[in-house]
């Protein structure tokens, strides 16, 4: 049985406030992924009370989401989320990552997503999975 190289997808939107990670579809396999987002921000000087949140959406639908106050003083303070994806034969996915921040500014936001290896099968032209 011969597996498919794994697959993997990765965004960097630098201080955007919003990141999207399109993922296409496979017409011959299922795939499955570990997706995982993160936010850096870093508290602005003087601010009484800064705070920072991800909410992460997978096709639209969300999946988490949280907001924290953010340390200070600090270099750098984040959130980061990891989930399974599995994706349907001929489906395709959206992973949209949303920061949001007050008295804080953004460093950085991220997107990635690494198929998990041999649970991925091929779908051969008369229906059987192999």
């Amino acid at each position: 049985m011969t597996f498919p190289r794994t697959e993997q997808w990765s965004v960097r939107a630098g201080d955007a406030a919003i990141a999207v990670l399109d993922i296409p579809a496979d017409a011959n396999r299922q795939r499955r992924f570990e997706i995982a987002c993160a936010m850096t921000v870093q508290a602005l000087d003087n601010s009484a009370s800064p705070w920072h949140e991800l909410r992460v959406y997978c096709d639209g639908q969300l999946q988490w989401q949280r907001r924290v106050a953010t340390q200070q003083p600090a270099a750098f303070d984040g959130l980061d989320f990891r989930f399974q994806l599995s994706i349907a034969v001929g489906r395709r996915a959206r992973i949209q990552a949303e920061s949001h921040c007050d008295g804080a500014r953004r460093l950085q936001l991220q997107i990635d997503a690494e198929e998990t290896g041999p649970s991925s099968f091929r779908v051969e032209p008369d229906g059987q999975n192999r």
